[in-house]
């Protein structure tokens, strides 16, 4: 009886969660608030659930964000993000440091915390968060190197901040300073490691899947995710970053073609999203709300100091010598969203027992939720503001892939936008390669085969069979026609 009363609360807080999902959505607002509100609602000063074992919130908050940046790397293309790699790992970690080091004199000069406390407040502060970037931009008509320079930022940055909390915590619970030249040489040590065994777990996979034929195409999704959880426990076992290792594998694992890509992505995207539901639900459930009116002006003094000076001055001095606008690093320093992170990495100190942990979690936590209602509506706002919308980036098609594996075929699924040069080009026009045709066109809900004097709409869905040898070919040719049309080709236009 008992099983089946939780079996039935749990679905019900699911089917809760995914409704707030959908209003959170429509509002503008990063999902995490909406799970946050629903921990605070069944919490102890709500529905009277009381959950106060932060070592478990530690233990269970670590195993969800696995999860949910191994989502992130399968999901993000690497063909979109490579070139923002460079200038994403000088934000993870120069700007990183940058931005400890000011939110830390601003903690120890207004709220009168010692400096040890302050830099460990800082550190927990310091990273963006990988769930609410991926849920808010990929909305958003933005560039595509600086879409790619702040989801690459949210999958790196992780792995360094945590191995700078983890050394502050046992240094402050001890009562000694951290040996600075240590922790240099240990965060060199265990992101390098950590990102070697990320790509050989990632590279072993792809050659593993690309020859194992498995006896059921559900197997393909638990494989892929079973080896980028592996090797976060490999990556620990040697005393390296298992957050790096997890994003690296995943990244590999997500952009080789394997066979049912489609399924392992919508795979990953429901694990992901089951564990932001589980783990926020949590955090809400191991927030005291007695505890936090106290805490709202440091939260906003130092959320402040962040957002308006440690940010931008850590994304100013991390991106010079990448060519990136002003407008780009305004909007990337207005978008450095906190979220689930901040909050576990908080837990950190309470399980090891820091004097003035207690605060540092309830001010982590108002910080998050407050500055997550003023910038996550915003982003649109401040991407207008900055003159950010790329025609180039709007005119982009929707592509997805479905393995024929029988036939060594793929099946494109291609989008034309309202804004598409494709508007207007007959299907004869495109020349698409030998091994490429349009089989099906969509069209106001209906559905009919196509002639070679067929004409294109904005709106229309195209299904394209092409063989493995001319698929790349053929996706650069659509992307060419949709940017500057049928005469692409005279325009220098290649769709790369």
């Amino acid at each position: 009886m008992q099983l089946d009363l939780w079996l039935l609360l749990g679905s019900t807080l699911i089917l809760c969660a995914i409704v707030a999902v959908r209003l959170s959505t429509s509002a503008g607002l990063p999902t995490l608030l909406a799970y946050l509100g629903l921990g605070l609602l069944i919490g102890e000063s709500g529905l009277g659930l009381r959950f106060d074992n932060a070592e478990l919130a530690e233990v269970l908050g670590l195993a969800a964000l696995v999860l949910i940046l191994a989502e992130g790397g399968i999901t993000t293309d690497w063909q979109k993000v490579r070139s923002s790699v460079p200038a994403a790992l000088s934000v993870s970690t120069l700007g990183t440091l940058v931005s400890i080091g000011v939110v830390a004199v601003a903690a120890a000069w207004t709220l009168d915390m010692n400096w040890r406390l302050a830099f460990l407040l800082a550190a927990v502060l310091a990273p963006t968060d990988a769930a609410a970037v991926f849920s808010v931009l990929r909305r958003l008509p933005l560039p595509s190197r600086l879409t790619g320079l702040l989801e690459a930022e949210s999958g790196f940055n992780d792995a360094p901040v945590v191995i700078v909390v983890v050394t502050l915590s046992a240094a402050k619970a001890a009562g000694h300073a951290p040996n600075l030249v240590e922790l240099a040489g240990v965060m060199v040590y265990e992101l390098a490691v950590g990102g070697l065994i990320g790509f050989s777990v990632g590279w072993a996979g792809v050659y593993m899947l690309r020859r194992m034929a498995l006896p059921a195409s559900g197997l393909y999704p638990i494989a892929v995710l079973s080896m980028t959880v592996g090797s976060y426990g490999a990556a620990n076992l040697l005393h390296s970053s298992g957050f790096l290792a997890v994003y690296v594998s995943a990244l590999v694992l997500g952009n080789a073609r394997l066979p049912h890509r489609p399924a392992t992505r919508g795979f990953a995207e429901g694990i992901a999203w089951l564990a932001q539901i589980g783990l926020f639900v949590m955090l809400g459930l191991l927030a005291s709300p007695a505890d936090l009116p106290a805490q709202i002006v440091p939260a906003l003094v130092i959320g402040f100091v962040l957002l308006l000076v440690a940010r931008p001055l850590s994304i100013m001095i991390s991106t010079i010598g990448f060519n990136f606008s002003l407008g780009e690093k305004l909007f990337a320093s207005w978008a450095g969203l906190r979220g689930a992170v901040p909050i576990v990495l908080a837990t950190i100190p309470m399980v090891k027992d820091v004097p003035g942990a207690d605060r540092l979690f309830a001010i982590v936590f108002t910080v998050v939720v407050l500055f997550t209602l003023l910038q996550g509506p915003t982003l649109p706002l401040v991407a207008r503001w900055c003159r950010l919308k790329d025609d180039s980036r709007a005119r982009e098609l929707g592509v997805e892939a479905a393995p024929l594996e029988e036939l060594h075929a793929d099946l494109l699924e291609v989008r034309i936008p309202d804004d598409s040069h494709l508007n207007g080009v007959e299907i004869f026009e495109l020349r698409l390669p030998q091994g490429a045709s349009i089989t099906l066109v969509v069209r106001d809900g209906q559905s009919f085969v196509p002639e070679p004097t067929t004409t294109l709409r904005a709106g229309d869905t195209l299904l394209v069979v092409t063989t493995a040898e001319v698929r790349q070919l053929a996706e650069r040719r659509l992307r060419a026609v949709s940017r500057r049309g049928k005469l692409a080709g005279w325009f220098g236009e290649t769709g790369v």
